[in-house]
């Protein structure tokens, strides 16, 4: 069984910085592609990055790019999302997920079918 567990979640002023971890299992973690996405008190989620299974492709939302970094340590078996120059409207429950099987590049939402619990982020002064 698939398991993700975000965590770095946490109340930040505009202008800080978070780094989101999500650890994996139950999947040969090198062979995936994975993604973060975000959801707000709105509905529908928004993929913010994506990372091909050896960290060599990424691909961010246009809100994001420029303060946002995905990375992955396949040693350890977590993808990360480093988060520069927040603003208020970073405010979200950010998401790490994967596709539903190894090999498979996605920025398409509807492609991820594993996810973990989600981590608060909330940005305010």
């Amino acid at each position: 069984e698939v398991q993700l567990v975000e965590s770095g979640g946490g109340l930040v002023q505009p202008g800080g910085s978070l780094r989101l971890s999500c650890a994996a299992s139950g999947l040969t973690f090198g062979d995936w592609s994975m993604g973060w996405f975000r959801q707000t008190s709105g509905p529908g989620r928004e993929g913010v990055a994506f990372i091909n299974r050896d960290g060599e492709t990424t691909d961010y939302a246009d809100s994001v790019k420029g303060r946002f970094t995905i990375s992955r340590d396949n040693d350890k078996n977590t993808l990360y999302l480093q988060m520069n120059n927040l603003k208020p409207e970073d405010t979200a429950v950010y998401f790490c997920a994967a596709p539903p099987r190894r090999w498979l590049y996605s920025t398409d939402i509807e492609t991820y079918v594993h996810w973990g619990q989600g981590t608060q982020v909330t940005v305010s002064s």
